[in-house]
């Protein structure tokens, strides 16, 4: 096999490792010690190959899934999604022989719906945690959706903005392609991101529109899980930044329990004002 070259991750992508490997502990740690729930997972879905390099130090960083083994308590289960079949392979080198871990070389948008989210039902006392962090807004609406219906399972998702802006929000719409477009419509659900994402105004001779800010549009997601989804704690999310400081995404949790949202609340507050890196 040619040689692996693993993605290297800036400050702030080590941040996200953090928030999410902080509350999983969190999260473990209350649901093992309640009786009546048979069991709870972690659930991956673009898992990535389990290891990073730090572009800071150059040393390798461990990744979510193997961030989320080592987590103690453990999990009952662990199920990791990536598409990219070199990334799958190192995972299943990851989970070794353990039968308590799941791999899948799949599309996440199909793999959750059809085959993880079943095993947790919320009358079958069974919850989740899930990531859902893809490069692109490649996730579909009802994936998000879904989870919200069950009441069994946490998510952080992330809302790829830098992808949206360039690619979708353009200050010119006539100037967007069809297909860019109807990604936006696919992750967000449906058409009404325009409404988000665009302020009208009356002109001189016409309704006239211009493209709103980011804050709005993140409010407006925001509120769509709550709403839309039926996620009952969505606290504000996290800006996540490159290098120069620009935010590529934004980090949102999405709970029905009060308790994770406080805790991924303090979190979040305390990573949200630190200086640019």
């Amino acid at each position: 096999m040619s040689e692996v070259k693993y993605d290297e991750i800036g400050y702030w992508s080590e941040v996200k490792l953090d928030i999410v490997k902080k509350y999983a502990v969190a999260y473990s740690t209350v649901l093992a010690a309640q009786p009546n729930i048979k069991s709870h997972i972690y659930i991956d879905a673009f898992a990535g190959p389990g290891t990073h390099i730090s572009k800071a130090t150059g040393d390798f960083v461990a990744g979510s899934p193997r961030n989320a083994l080592l987590v103690h308590p453990p999990f009952k289960e662990y199920h990791f999604i990536d598409l990219e079949g070199w990334k799958a392979n190192l995972l299943r080198e990851l989970k070794g022989d353990r039968a308590d871990v799941f791999v899948y070389e799949e599309d996440c948008n199909e793999v959750l719906l059809k085959k993880v989210f079943p095993r947790v039902r919320y009358m079958d006392y069974r919850r989740a945690l899930c990531l859902l962090d893809p490069y692109k807004i490649n996730l579909n609406w009802e994936v998000i959706k879904t989870a919200g219906q069950e009441k069994s399972i946490e998510i952080f998702p992330n809302f790829m903005v830098m992808d949206a802006n360039m690619n979708v929000l353009k200050h010119d719409q006539s100037k967007v392609l069809e297909s860019q477009a109807q990604r936006m419509t696919t992750f967000w659900g449906d058409e009404s991101w325009r409404d988000a994402a665009y302020e009208k105004s009356a002109g001189l001779f016409d309704e006239m529109q211009s493209k709103s800010t980011n804050s709005a549009l993140v409010e407006a997601f925001r509120k769509r899980l709550k709403e839309q989804a039926g996620f009952a704690f969505v606290p504000e999310p996290i800006p996540m930044r490159n290098t120069r400081g620009a935010v590529v995404y934004y980090l949102y949790f999405a709970s029905p329990n009060e308790t994770g949202a406080k805790i991924v609340k303090d979190i979040f507050d305390k990573y949200r004002n630190t200086g640019m890196h």
